[in-house]
């Protein structure tokens, strides 16, 4: 079974040889890369498993380069953490809204991005995952993670998918932002609930005629978000 590999994009050497030093200690493959050219170059001859990008980066800057990254349907699947010194809630904001999946923030521990890195890395368990999964006019292939509205093809990250899968598979169930956070992300995400309500943003976007006025996914105020399947009974 070959490593995975983990693309390190950073412009401190220091902090690359680190997380070179510790990632290569858990087993995993690493290249990096000191700013958004030299990554975007890496790119075209390597397919990473995961993608650790700081956001502050000499030229392009770590936004442009995920944007750039998330544009291109090669690499569109592939996990980002968006790695930053900056704390404020914007900035991590807008790292989820250009495509990361996963943010830290300088200085982190070790155990920490070692955890966010195996969530990223785990695999997606889906019950009976060789059978499509539909409702209304909505289809999802868990086997290709291939997403259809209406009969379009949709394209949708990792986590915009398992998002819209767990929702489709209980229609009318509500689910708490917590719980969603425990079963897509899989680990403690520390109490910021603010990610849950970028990626229904952003699936929105995506699925919704008029994403102002939702048809498929509804807020629940105060309570979280539900798939409506009360517009297909009959």
């Amino acid at each position: 079974m070959s490593r995975q590999t983990i693309l390190v994009v950073d412009d401190e050497e220091l902090i690359r040889e680190l997380l070179r030093f510790n990632l290569e200690k858990e087993g995993y493959r690493v290249i990096s890369a000191k700013d958004g050219v030299q990554t975007l170059d890496l790119l075209t001859r390597e397919q990473p498993d995961l993608i650790i990008l700081d956001l502050m980066l000499p030229g392009i800057d770590g936004l442009e380069v995920c944007r750039r990254i998330r544009s291109n349907p090669r690499y569109q699947e592939i996990p980002l953490i968006m790695l930053t010194a900056k704390g404020e809630e914007i900035d991590k904001v807008l790292g989820l809204e250009v495509g990361a999946d996963d943010y830290i923030t300088k200085p982190f521990s070790n155990r920490e991005l070692l955890a966010r890195i195996k969530a990223r890395l785990r695999r997606v368990h889906i019950t009976e995952e060789s059978r499509e999964i539909s409702y209304g006019d909505i289809r999802l292939d868990p086997n290709s993670l291939l997403t259809y509205i209406r009969g379009k093809e949709i394209l949708l990250t990792p986590k915009e998918f398992e998002l819209l899968r767990i929702l489709l598979q209980h229609p009318g169930r509500v689910f708490s932002r917590d719980e969603l956070l425990d079963q897509i992300w899989g680990y403690e995400y520390f109490g910021d609930t603010r990610t849950v309500d970028v990626h229904v943003h952003h699936l929105r976007q995506k699925i919704e005629r008029d994403p102002s006025k939702p048809d498929y996914i509804d807020t629940i105020r105060g309570l979280g978000y539900r798939y409506n399947g009360k517009k297909y009974e009959n």
